[in-house]
């Protein structure tokens, strides 16, 4: 039996976060011996006060099995950290959601992402860069992933899906709740064609501090994120610092000196953020290069492209092999590592299969 619904019901009560979550798989195994634990044992285990006193009197009036029902009529499923589907990057990060409300599909593929951000009023440049380097990242296989905000975030969405390319939205909500309203539309293209992220229960209104904990996701998911503009105070900027926290690259695109707009992404660019003046200069730092290789032949003749790629492929074979082995015998990071494999699949040279375990697609 699937234990999403002790991890639904446990996210659903207050006080415990992801540091109780933990604490309660290391001791039960499992979120199911958690729920039904009685409190003398749970108390032994580590948890008490507040989230204690909470547990109890919440399991005794949930119906889990209806609030499950409640997601799948919004045409939503859950996500755990220990699910196989659950966005490997996003794995890695201090504090990675211990759930996840998703609308749409997840494919290994949306591993090569870039969040592109910026201001909600948006000036006609910010609107053209914008565009620009969505459709230019998407039309390379690069996933689009936005915040569904006015201005900046819904160019970069409506520019990816233009060019037929994958785009994911995080939401500061509810994934039941439409915010902005105006943007239902492009909501529902985007699960079409992507998919619809959250980590809010369902109904949780689109609040102020729920913004931050939104943008973390957002640089969570991807490789790198660009600013295209932002002034000195945005959430664009809370996004960026993320990334710099998470150890993803940040992008920033410049502009006008005059227009208070850009000022944010300038100074991002002063203190270090790289410069984007056109596509080829992020898809240079994320190593991609366009390519169509996909036939095993192809991949059999496949010759390393940097050292990254080099350190992990010595050590792939048609054995499967887990992604923490690699990274203990590689020596490279794991975001590095987990990003330089993502590039690798997706250039047909190795395939996943099982939890987080790669191997060779070369003919033996």
């Amino acid at each position: 039996m699937s234990d999403h619904p002790y991890w639904l019901g446990f996210s659903l009560v207050p006080e415990i976060g992801l540091k109780r979550f933990n604490l309660l798989l290391h001791a039960f195994g499992d979120l199911r011996s958690a729920w039904y634990a009685d409190p003398a044992t749970l108390r032994n285990n580590g948890l008490d006060g507040k989230a204690l006193a909470n547990l109890i009197a919440f399991r005794d009036r949930v119906d889990l099995d209806a609030e499950l029902a409640r997601i799948e009529r919004v045409g939503a499923r859950l996500l755990t950290l220990l699910d196989d589907e659950y966005p490997v990057l996003l794995r890695t990060i201090n504090g990675a959601p211990p759930l996840l409300y998703v609308r749409g599909t997840l494919t290994p593929a949306d591993g090569l992402a870039i969040g592109l951000v910026g201001t909600r009023k948006v000036t006609v440049y910010g609107k053209d860069a914008a565009a620009y380097f969505s459709k230019g990242l998407a039309a390379n296989g690069v996933t689009i992933i936005s915040g569904l905000a006015h201005g900046v975030d819904t160019v970069a969405h409506r520019a990816a899906l233009d060019t037929g390319g994958r785009t994911l939205a995080v939401l500061g909500c509810g994934i039941d709740v439409m915010y902005p309203r105006d943007n239902a539309a492009l909501a529902k293209e985007i699960a079409a064609h992507g998919a619809i992220l959250s980590e809010f229960p369902l109904g949780t209104p689109p609040e102020a501090q729920n913004f931050p904990r939104r943008n973390r996701i957002i640089s969570g998911l991807a490789l790198g994120v660009l600013v295209v503009e932002a002034p000195e105070k945005s959430g664009a900027l809370i996004t960026s610092s993320f990334a710099a926290e998470q150890g993803r690259d940040v992008f920033a695109v410049p502009g006008n000196i005059f227009n208070p707009s850009s000022m944010g992404a300038n100074r991002l660019i002063q203190d270090g953020a790289k410069p984007a003046l056109t596509v080829e200069d992020i898809l240079g730092e994320i190593n991609v290069t366009y390519t169509t290789m996909t036939t095993r032949e192809q991949a059999q003749e496949f010759a390393p492209e940097d050292e990254n790629e080099a350190a992990l492929l010595q050590f792939l074979s048609a054995e499967p092999i887990h992604v923490d082995d690699l990274v203990r015998l590689s020596g490279l990071s794991t975001p590095t590592a987990i990003s330089t494999l993502t590039l690798l699949e997706l250039k047909g040279v190795i395939s996943l299969v099982g939890h987080m375990q790669y191997r060779t697609e070369r003919k033996p």
